[in-house]
Protein backbone atom coordinates (compact mmCIF):
# COMPACT_ATOMS: atom_id res chain seq x y z
CA UNK A 1 0.00 0.00 0.00
CA UNK A 2 2.69 2.42 0.52
CA UNK A 3 3.83 2.09 -3.36
CA UNK A 4 0.21 3.19 -3.82
CA UNK A 5 -0.28 7.44 -4.88
CA UNK A 6 -2.08 9.12 -1.86
CA UNK A 7 -5.80 8.56 -3.56
CA UNK A 8 -5.24 4.84 -4.17
CA UNK A 9 -4.09 4.58 -1.14
CA UNK A 10 -7.13 5.56 0.58
CA UNK A 11 -9.03 3.59 -1.85
CA UNK A 12 -7.11 0.54 -0.95
CA UNK A 13 -7.32 1.16 2.91
CA UNK A 14 -11.38 1.63 2.33
CA UNK A 15 -11.89 -1.07 0.20
CA UNK A 16 -9.89 -3.40 2.83
CA UNK A 17 -12.18 -2.07 5.30
CA UNK A 18 -15.51 -3.00 3.52
CA UNK A 19 -14.20 -6.44 2.53
CA UNK A 20 -12.58 -8.28 5.90
CA UNK A 21 -14.29 -5.81 8.31
CA UNK A 22 -11.98 -4.15 11.21
CA UNK A 23 -10.29 -6.08 13.78
CA UNK A 24 -11.36 -5.38 17.06
CA UNK A 25 -7.75 -4.21 18.23
CA UNK A 26 -7.47 -1.04 15.42
CA UNK A 27 -11.40 -0.22 15.51
CA UNK A 28 -11.33 3.06 17.50
CA UNK A 29 -8.25 4.53 15.76
CA UNK A 30 -9.32 3.13 12.63
CA UNK A 31 -12.45 4.81 12.69
CA UNK A 32 -11.39 8.32 13.32
CA UNK A 33 -9.98 7.89 9.52
CA UNK A 34 -12.84 6.21 8.38
CA UNK A 35 -14.99 9.16 9.58
CA UNK A 36 -12.78 11.68 8.74
CA UNK A 37 -11.63 12.82 12.43
CA UNK A 38 -8.23 12.17 11.38
CA UNK A 39 -6.67 12.71 7.66
CA UNK A 40 -5.50 9.36 5.61
CA UNK A 41 -2.24 11.23 4.94
CA UNK A 42 -2.06 12.70 8.37
CA UNK A 43 1.20 12.17 9.98
CA UNK A 44 1.38 10.90 13.97
CA UNK A 45 2.44 14.88 14.89
CA UNK A 46 -0.52 16.51 12.71
CA UNK A 47 -2.98 13.62 14.47
CA UNK A 48 -2.00 14.84 17.95
CA UNK A 49 -2.25 18.71 17.07
CA UNK A 50 -5.92 17.64 15.49
CA UNK A 51 -7.03 15.99 18.40
CA UNK A 52 -6.03 18.48 20.44
CA UNK A 53 -7.74 21.32 18.91
CA UNK A 54 -10.70 18.71 18.79
CA UNK A 55 -10.07 18.29 22.54
CA UNK A 56 -10.26 22.33 22.95
CA UNK A 57 -13.17 22.98 20.52
CA UNK A 58 -15.14 20.49 22.48
CA UNK A 59 -14.38 22.24 25.46
CA UNK A 60 -15.59 25.43 24.28
CA UNK A 61 -18.55 24.08 23.26
CA UNK A 62 -19.39 23.13 26.66
CA UNK A 63 -18.59 26.65 28.32
CA UNK A 64 -20.64 27.88 25.60
CA UNK A 65 -23.69 25.89 26.53
CA UNK A 66 -23.40 26.70 30.24
CA UNK A 67 -24.06 29.93 29.47
CA UNK A 68 -26.63 29.99 27.30
CA UNK A 69 -28.42 27.38 29.27
CA UNK A 70 -30.52 29.69 31.43
CA UNK A 71 -31.42 31.47 27.92
CA UNK A 72 -32.57 28.41 26.24
CA UNK A 73 -34.83 27.18 29.40
CA UNK A 74 -36.43 30.52 29.45
CA UNK A 75 -37.30 31.25 25.86
CA UNK A 76 -37.07 27.98 23.77
CA UNK A 77 -40.05 25.19 24.79
CA UNK A 78 -38.41 22.31 22.49
CA UNK A 79 -35.31 22.41 24.85
CA UNK A 80 -37.13 21.45 27.71
CA UNK A 81 -38.91 19.24 25.97
CA UNK A 82 -35.84 17.64 24.21
CA UNK A 83 -34.19 17.46 27.49
CA UNK A 84 -36.43 15.81 29.15
CA UNK A 85 -36.65 13.05 26.18
CA UNK A 86 -32.95 12.56 26.16
CA UNK A 87 -33.37 11.92 30.17
CA UNK A 88 -36.38 9.42 29.30
CA UNK A 89 -34.48 7.92 26.86
CA UNK A 90 -30.90 7.54 28.34
CA UNK A 91 -33.11 5.76 31.67
CA UNK A 92 -34.21 3.32 29.26
CA UNK A 93 -30.74 1.89 28.68
CA UNK A 94 -29.66 -1.11 30.37
CA UNK A 95 -26.08 0.12 30.97
CA UNK A 96 -24.00 -2.90 32.45
CA UNK A 97 -22.93 -5.95 30.90
CA UNK A 98 -24.23 -9.92 31.71
CA UNK A 99 -21.67 -9.86 34.88
CA UNK A 100 -23.13 -6.52 36.32
CA UNK A 101 -20.37 -4.34 35.46
CA UNK A 102 -21.23 -0.79 34.21
CA UNK A 103 -20.69 -0.23 30.45
CA UNK A 104 -21.24 2.95 29.87
CA UNK A 105 -21.77 6.70 31.78
CA UNK A 106 -25.39 8.03 31.52
CA UNK A 107 -24.61 11.27 33.16
CA UNK A 108 -21.40 11.69 30.09
CA UNK A 109 -24.06 10.45 27.60
CA UNK A 110 -26.89 12.64 28.51
CA UNK A 111 -24.21 16.06 28.47
CA UNK A 112 -22.67 14.70 24.62
CA UNK A 113 -26.57 14.31 22.71
CA UNK A 114 -27.62 17.95 24.59
CA UNK A 115 -24.81 19.77 23.04
CA UNK A 116 -25.34 17.64 19.96
CA UNK A 117 -28.80 18.99 20.11
CA UNK A 118 -27.72 22.56 20.10
CA UNK A 119 -24.83 22.46 18.31
CA UNK A 120 -26.15 20.46 15.20
CA UNK A 121 -29.07 22.39 13.93
CA UNK A 122 -29.01 19.83 10.91
CA UNK A 123 -29.75 16.89 13.11
CA UNK A 124 -32.22 17.69 16.18
CA UNK A 125 -32.05 15.30 18.62
CA UNK A 126 -34.78 11.94 17.95
CA UNK A 127 -34.91 8.80 19.58
CA UNK A 128 -32.31 6.67 18.75
CA UNK A 129 -29.59 8.90 18.71
CA UNK A 130 -28.83 7.97 22.48
CA UNK A 131 -28.54 4.36 21.31
CA UNK A 132 -25.77 5.49 19.08
CA UNK A 133 -24.33 8.04 20.81
CA UNK A 134 -24.04 5.06 23.46
CA UNK A 135 -22.01 2.61 21.05
CA UNK A 136 -19.85 5.60 20.43
CA UNK A 137 -18.64 6.09 23.96
CA UNK A 138 -18.70 2.35 24.20
CA UNK A 139 -15.45 2.86 21.28
CA UNK A 140 -13.30 5.34 22.80
CA UNK A 141 -12.31 6.94 25.96
CA UNK A 142 -12.92 10.55 26.11
CA UNK A 143 -15.82 12.78 25.56
CA UNK A 144 -14.68 15.15 22.81
CA UNK A 145 -13.88 12.05 20.19
CA UNK A 146 -17.85 10.86 21.28
CA UNK A 147 -19.25 13.97 19.98
CA UNK A 148 -16.47 14.61 17.11
CA UNK A 149 -17.45 11.01 16.10
CA UNK A 150 -21.42 10.96 16.03
CA UNK A 151 -20.63 14.46 14.10
CA UNK A 152 -18.42 12.68 11.70
CA UNK A 153 -20.63 9.85 11.32
CA UNK A 154 -23.55 11.86 11.09
CA UNK A 155 -22.10 14.06 7.83
CA UNK A 156 -19.59 11.02 6.16
CA UNK A 157 -23.31 9.11 5.91
CA UNK A 158 -24.98 12.55 4.37
CA UNK A 159 -27.91 12.23 7.57
CA UNK A 160 -29.49 9.19 6.12
CA UNK A 161 -30.37 8.46 9.62
CA UNK A 162 -32.33 11.83 10.08
CA UNK A 163 -35.64 11.91 9.94
CA UNK A 164 -36.02 15.30 8.72
CA UNK A 165 -33.28 14.34 5.98
CA UNK A 166 -32.42 10.69 5.42
CA UNK A 167 -34.81 8.74 6.32
CA UNK A 168 -37.85 9.81 4.41
CA UNK A 169 -35.19 9.49 1.14
CA UNK A 170 -34.62 6.58 2.12
CA UNK A 171 -38.18 5.03 2.49
CA UNK A 172 -39.26 6.25 -1.13
CA UNK A 173 -35.89 4.99 -3.24
CA UNK A 174 -36.80 1.68 -1.06
CA UNK A 175 -39.93 1.59 -2.50
CA UNK A 176 -38.28 2.48 -5.60
CA UNK A 177 -36.00 -0.03 -5.48
CA UNK A 178 -38.52 -3.01 -5.05
CA UNK A 179 -41.04 -1.49 -7.56
CA UNK A 180 -37.58 -2.10 -10.27
CA UNK A 181 -36.10 -5.46 -8.64
CA UNK A 182 -39.21 -7.59 -7.76
CA UNK A 183 -42.35 -6.05 -9.47
CA UNK A 184 -44.82 -8.73 -7.54
CA UNK A 185 -43.91 -7.89 -4.32
CA UNK A 186 -43.90 -4.56 -5.06
CA UNK A 187 -47.71 -4.84 -6.41
CA UNK A 188 -48.69 -6.31 -2.81
CA UNK A 189 -47.02 -3.89 -0.83
CA UNK A 190 -48.73 -0.98 -2.79
CA UNK A 191 -52.01 -3.05 -2.16
CA UNK A 192 -52.94 -5.49 0.97
CA UNK A 193 -49.59 -4.34 2.58
CA UNK A 194 -49.84 -0.71 2.03
CA UNK A 195 -48.02 1.39 4.72
CA UNK A 196 -45.72 -1.64 5.28
CA UNK A 197 -42.71 0.34 3.57
CA UNK A 198 -43.49 3.67 4.84
CA UNK A 199 -43.38 1.65 8.83
CA UNK A 200 -40.21 0.87 8.72
CA UNK A 201 -38.27 3.68 9.40
CA UNK A 202 -37.02 2.88 12.92
CA UNK A 203 -34.59 0.44 10.55
CA UNK A 204 -33.24 3.89 9.10
CA UNK A 205 -33.47 5.82 12.42
CA UNK A 206 -31.65 3.27 14.60
CA UNK A 207 -29.23 2.71 12.03
CA UNK A 208 -30.40 -1.46 12.03
CA UNK A 209 -28.71 -1.34 15.08
CA UNK A 210 -31.24 -3.39 17.06
CA UNK A 211 -31.30 -5.78 14.14
CA UNK A 212 -28.26 -7.59 14.67
CA UNK A 213 -27.28 -10.26 18.13
CA UNK A 214 -24.14 -7.90 18.92
CA UNK A 215 -21.89 -4.22 18.80
CA UNK A 216 -19.80 -5.40 16.50
CA UNK A 217 -21.86 -6.48 14.12
CA UNK A 218 -23.47 -3.46 14.20
CA UNK A 219 -20.32 -1.60 13.97
CA UNK A 220 -19.24 -3.77 11.10
CA UNK A 221 -22.01 -2.69 9.20
CA UNK A 222 -21.34 0.99 10.18
CA UNK A 223 -18.13 1.01 8.97
CA UNK A 224 -18.86 -0.43 5.42
CA UNK A 225 -21.63 2.80 5.05
CA UNK A 226 -18.34 5.11 6.19
CA UNK A 227 -15.89 3.62 3.36
CA UNK A 228 -19.15 4.72 0.91
CA UNK A 229 -18.39 1.05 -1.34
CA UNK A 230 -19.96 -0.77 -3.30
CA UNK A 231 -21.95 2.25 -3.85
CA UNK A 232 -23.90 5.50 -1.82
CA UNK A 233 -26.76 4.82 -0.08
CA UNK A 234 -26.26 1.18 0.88
CA UNK A 235 -28.29 1.46 3.91
CA UNK A 236 -31.09 0.82 1.28
CA UNK A 237 -29.66 -1.97 0.08
CA UNK A 238 -29.41 -3.68 3.36
CA UNK A 239 -32.90 -2.60 3.80
CA UNK A 240 -33.88 -4.42 0.37
CA UNK A 241 -32.08 -7.25 1.67
CA UNK A 242 -33.86 -7.57 5.33
CA UNK A 243 -37.29 -7.05 2.91
CA UNK A 244 -36.39 -10.24 0.85
CA UNK A 245 -35.79 -12.62 3.97
CA UNK A 246 -39.83 -12.25 4.83
CA UNK A 247 -41.04 -11.87 1.03
CA UNK A 248 -41.74 -15.36 0.74
CA UNK A 249 -44.36 -15.56 3.76
CA UNK A 250 -45.67 -12.34 3.17
CA UNK A 251 -47.00 -13.37 -0.65
CA UNK A 252 -47.78 -16.64 1.08
CA UNK A 253 -50.17 -16.21 3.52
CA UNK A 254 -51.00 -12.29 2.05
CA UNK A 255 -49.84 -9.94 5.16
CA UNK A 256 -52.01 -7.23 5.43
CA UNK A 257 -49.16 -4.29 6.17
CA UNK A 258 -49.81 -4.81 10.16
CA UNK A 259 -48.42 -7.98 9.71
CA UNK A 260 -45.44 -7.14 7.59
CA UNK A 261 -44.48 -4.63 9.87
CA UNK A 262 -44.77 -7.45 13.23
CA UNK A 263 -42.74 -10.29 10.38
CA UNK A 264 -39.74 -7.46 9.96
CA UNK A 265 -39.50 -6.53 13.20
CA UNK A 266 -38.88 -10.08 14.67
CA UNK A 267 -35.81 -9.77 11.86
CA UNK A 268 -33.32 -10.01 15.16
CA UNK A 269 -30.12 -11.32 16.26
CA UNK A 270 -28.70 -11.27 12.53
CA UNK A 271 -24.89 -11.68 11.29
CA UNK A 272 -23.56 -8.24 9.84
CA UNK A 273 -21.38 -10.42 7.24
CA UNK A 274 -23.82 -12.20 5.76
CA UNK A 275 -26.39 -9.43 5.34
CA UNK A 276 -23.97 -7.05 4.08
CA UNK A 277 -22.94 -10.33 1.33
CA UNK A 278 -26.74 -9.54 0.50
CA UNK A 279 -26.83 -6.33 -0.10
CA UNK A 280 -23.94 -6.81 -1.87
CA UNK A 281 -25.79 -9.19 -4.30
CA UNK A 282 -28.63 -6.90 -4.31
CA UNK A 283 -26.16 -4.20 -5.88
CA UNK A 284 -24.75 -6.44 -8.41
CA UNK A 285 -28.28 -7.08 -9.99
CA UNK A 286 -28.72 -3.83 -9.95
CA UNK A 287 -25.62 -2.43 -11.84
CA UNK A 288 -26.78 -5.32 -14.68
CA UNK A 289 -29.81 -3.69 -15.37
CA UNK A 290 -30.90 -0.55 -17.51
CA UNK A 291 -31.26 1.70 -14.36
CA UNK A 292 -33.62 4.37 -13.98
CA UNK A 293 -32.45 7.65 -13.57
CA UNK A 294 -33.53 8.35 -9.85
CA UNK A 295 -31.98 5.19 -8.90
CA UNK A 296 -28.43 5.91 -10.59
CA UNK A 297 -28.78 9.18 -9.20
CA UNK A 298 -29.39 7.65 -5.52
CA UNK A 299 -26.82 4.95 -5.63
CA UNK A 300 -24.04 5.07 -8.06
Amino acid sequence: MTTLSPENSLSARQSASFILGLHPFVRTEAWKFLTGYFSWQSSQDERLTVDSMRRKNYKALCQMYEKIQPLLENLHRNFIETRNNIARDIQKLYDKDPLGNVLIDKKRLEKILLLSYVCNTQAEYQQGFHEMVMLFQLMVEHDHETFWLFQFFLQKTEHSCVINIGVSKNLDMLSTLITFLDPMFAEHLKGKGAGAVQSLFPWFCFCFQRAFKSFDDVWRLWEVLLTGKPCRNFQVLVAYSMLQMVREQVLQESMGGDDILLACNKLIDLDADELISAACVVYAELIQKDVPQTLKDFFL
